[in-house]
């Protein structure tokens, strides 16, 4: 599917709840006999159409796609100062924000969704993708990509060698994200023995996959979705 096609949302929003709390997740089912099931964490700004239009494109490539939603039903902030204050309140809880991406797991198998998993992530979703990835629950995961997320790993946690295949893409360009942070990790990542490719494009910023605004850079928006459909073949 082109972007162009892709602003129709195809899917189903889909309420559920964790523990007593209202979510509110976004599932888009392959149309055919699904590859398996890739999990989308959104941006600090929360699930909103960005993260729809990737489900329904990859639906469209033959996997089940269920967006999960890390902030609580109608929990979609504006302001810079409210998007700090969602993404600290599970920075700082991360018991809390493992549980919650889990619970959209179950959710999404509850909705059916099929096969293996790849869970991916935006900006603060890529750093929720890591914390799983360093998780006891990552052996519940195919594989793992983060697209110019958070990389840095809290004390007291590690990646160990039983882990799925780790895409990382980063902007060469990205100003809060350093190249020292890149390669920091990829020495974590050599030294634990994960499997992990890490792919940095020239002069994208941070936030480069985002359709539409000053940031985006399809060079590499393109180039690192062809990546992760090559994680997708490897994975699932």
């Amino acid at each position: 599917m082109s972007h162009a096609q892709a602003d129709q949302p195809a899917g189903q929003a889909i309420d559920y709840a964790v523990d007593g709390e209202a979510f509110a997740g976004y599932l888009a089912s392959a149309p055919d006999e699904s590859r398996g099931t890739v999990l989308i964490v959104h941006d600090w700004d929360g699930l909103t159409d960005y993260e729809r239009r990737r489900a329904d494109m990859l639906a469209e490539l033959g996997v089940d796609a269920f967006a999960i939603d890390l902030y609580g039903q109608g929990n979609r902030p504006v302001e810079t100062d409210a998007k700090k204050a969602e993404t600290a309140r599970l920075y700082e809880d991360r018991e809390r924000m493992r549980r919650l991406t889990l619970a959209g797991l179950e959710e999404a198998r509850a909705q059916g969704a099929a096969g293996p998993v790849v869970i991916m992530g935006y900006c603060f979703g890529g750093a929720v993708v890591l914390e799983l990835a360093r998780s006891d629950a990552a052996g519940e995961m195919a594989g793992f990509a983060t697209f110019h997320g958070g990389l840095t790993t809290p004390d007291g946690q590690g990646y160990r060698a039983d882990t799925g295949p780790i895409l990382v893409a980063h902007g060469g360009a990205d100003g809060s994200i350093s190249l020292d942070d890149v390669a920091a990790l990829g020495r974590e990542l050599e030294a634990a023995g994960t499997p992990y490719e890490i792919e940095i494009y020239s002069g994208a910023p941070h936030a480069f996959t985002v359709f539409g605004s000053e940031r985006y850079q399809a060079r590499a928006d393109e180039k690192s979705w062809a990546a992760f459909l090559s994680l997708l073949d490897e994975a699932l």
